[in-house]
């Protein structure tokens, strides 16, 4: 089977060679880590980790991830310099804590956000104005050559954007969208129309060019213990926005689309919440809070799934990743819609001995 074959095969249940072969990320301090460990300089062109070429292609239209697709951006610069860390603005307006020089492997303070009430709302709202043609140069012809890509392969193309979730506490802060749910409902919601109307107009105009295979959404609406927010809130301030968008996409095209949900945390408390949207597919199911996709796996037998390999274990050495795999691949390979990869980024407390063994176990378990 081709990669694209397999990727198809394994969103439809059906009988693969292999499971895919692909990873999450790994994090740029643990590729310097195995730098000093003997990872050789043409590791991705030897294909030294035996993944798989690429099956899932996007449109090449950004509608954000973790922030949102602020047109102009925010100003990314230091606002502040106190020895050791400083305070800077990021291109989603946020004011953040930071080591000096440093913006990647810790999480920062989040001291300030874009929207505190309706003004600021209205002041950010023209950064996500589906009007402005600016957005839209080039689209048509990067959305053609995506799916020219993805047909050549036999793949899945797919819109990421970001979810609601993740945009109002990007825009909002963790914390204060919980209050603001009850305080300012009325920021929420108008903050959730900008959010439909641009990502609305922005697959409209995808779908105008071609077909899209799937929306992928980065949510993160999940913590250790579950949904940050009770699911009459969801049905209050998510739901009819997601209804509307999916809705509309589903009804201008004859194939389907499928709906992948990505989410850190517990997701188990969501599942049922986004099945209510007809998603398709959930990762990358965070071991540490508690997600086993051999339970769910057996709970939700026609739910596609990836992720659910345990960063921890994969830095406790080869007889925990042994255990660990013997667990999970005999009953995903028999199961399907399955492939297997790091529940997140894989970190720097990984070796490259280690990372490399879990590679080779885990493509001599992944077919019957």
């Amino acid at each position: 089977m081709t990669a694209g074959e397999r990727m198809r095969a394994t969103y439809e249940f059906r009988p693969v060679d292999h499971l895919y072969r692909a990873e999450f990320s790994i994090w740029p301090e643990a590729i310097e880590r195995w730098k000093g460990e003997g990872l050789p300089d043409d590791w991705q062109e030897s294909n030294l980790f035996m993944y798989d070429p690429p099956a899932i292609f996007g449109t090449g239209v950004n509608l954000g991830w973790c922030e949102p697709p602020f047109l102009p951006p925010f100003e990314a610069k230091v606002l502040e310099v106190h020895g050791d860390h400083e305070i800077i603005q990021d291109v989603a307006g946020r004011w953040l804590k930071v080591f000096t020089g440093r913006r990647h492997g810790f999480m920062p303070d989040y001291l300030r956000h874009a929207v505190s009430n309706m003004a600021d709302w209205e002041a950010v709202a023209p950064r996500l104005d589906p009007s402005v043609e600016a957005r839209w140069e080039g689209l048509a012809e990067r959305v053609r050559e995506q799916r020219r890509l993805t047909d050549e392969a036999g793949g899945i193309m797919n819109q990421r954007l970001i979810g609601g979730y993740m945009y109002l506490r990007s825009i909002i802060g963790p914390e204060d969208l919980l209050y603001a749910f009850y305080d300012m409902p009325e920021v929420v919601h108008a903050a959730m129309q900008g959010w439909l109307d641009l990502m609305d107009a922005a697959i409209a105009r995808v779908q105008a060019v071609a077909e899209i295979d799937e929306i992928f959404m980065a949510e993160d609406i999940c913590y250790n213990h579950g949904l940050l927010i009770s699911p009459d809130t969801f049905r209050e301030f998510l739901l009819p926005y997601y209804q509307q968008l999916i809705g509309n996409a589903r009804a201008r095209q004859k194939s389907p689309i499928r709906l992948h949900v990505d989410t850190d945390g517990d997701c188990r408390p969501a599942i049922p919440l986004y099945l209510e949207l007809g998603m398709t597919r959930m990762s990358p199911f965070e071991v540490a809070s508690g997600c086993d996709v051999v339970e769910i796996g057996r709970q939700y037998p026609d739910l596609m799934m990836s992720g659910g390999i345990d960063k921890r274990v994969l830095a406790a050495g080869k007889d925990a990743i042994d255990a660990h795999l013997a667990h999970i691949m005999p009953f995903m390979v028999e199961r399907g819609g399955y492939y297997p990869t790091c529940d997140h980024g894989v970190p720097v407390e990984v070796s490259f001995e280690d990372y490399l063994y879990y590679r080779r176990r885990v493509c001599e378990m992944d077919h019957r």
